[in-house]
């Protein structure tokens, strides 16, 4: 695996991080569960009709998506602002994930640049990176485009994004992604692909779905970003 990542690590230029995984656990303290059921509950109280299988909904954005979805570009906004301020309430309990601070600093030390690509909100990630003191290593911060949950990854658009705010050709950057949207997303982008296997039944469905490598710890990239061979590479 070390050899596998070192070699594409050679054969890029800009490391796009998703958020939620890879560089935090931002529903920790705050779940997506309730989030979620908040949403609903908004909705409700200003007489939307909600489709009942979104009472057991577990996932914030699929609600998003799903009310984005139903075309209604007025509970669209409704949903998306709820969800933006449940987003920046939650990241004052997120959670780093294990090595992913490591991973962004040896990433700029070797040489990369990296850019987050996250379908939660911007907002909510720039400030986790400012909290967290990461801002100065990251940049940009693609979130996802207000109330156009459509856009969100799979969708390769936000993808695309960062990789030209950057100046990078897609075949020049690499995604570290812990979901089939991430994974899906990038190969539609033209972007190679870490996937980020943080739950044993990710491993069969990120190979199944032609991830470059896949990692169970962002500890793996970090100590191969560390190494004096990588650096070397992206210093000249």
């Amino acid at each position: 695996m070390s050899a596998d990542l070192g070699r594409l690590l050679g054969e890029v230029d800009a490391l796009l991080l998703d958020f939620d995984g890879p560089v935090c656990s931002i529903f920790a303290g705050y779940p997506a569960p309730r989030i979620a059921a908040e949403l609903v509950d908004v909705l409700r109280r200003r007489s939307v009709d909600v489709p009942p299988e979104l009472d057991s909904e577990t996932d914030p954005l699929e609600v998003l998506r799903r009310m984005g979805a139903a075309g209604d570009q007025g509970v669209t906004r409704t949903v998306e602002d709820a969800l933006c301020a449940a987003e920046l309430r939650a990241i004052e309990t997120a959670e780093p994930t294990l090595y992913g601070r490591e991973v962004i600093v040896a990433a700029r030390q070797a040489g990369l640049r990296v850019a987050v690509v996250s379908n939660n909100s911007a907002g909510a990630v720039s400030a986790y990176l400012s909290a967290h003191r990461l801002a100065g290593y990251v940049s940009p911060v693609v979130g996802r485009a207000y109330a156009e949950p459509a856009r969100m990854k799979p969708n390769p658009e936000p993808i695309l994004r960062a990789a030209n705010c950057l100046g990078q050709a897609p075949s020049r950057c690499i995604l570290v992604g812990d979901s089939l949207s991430d994974i899906e997303g990038a190969r539609a982008a033209g972007v190679r692909v870490i996937g980020y296997a943080n739950r044993a039944p990710k491993l069969a469905a990120f190979r199944a779905a032609e991830a470059d490598v896949v990692i169970t710890s962002m500890g793996d990239l970090a100590s191969v970003l560390l190494s004096a061979e990588t650096n070397d590479m992206h210093k000249g």
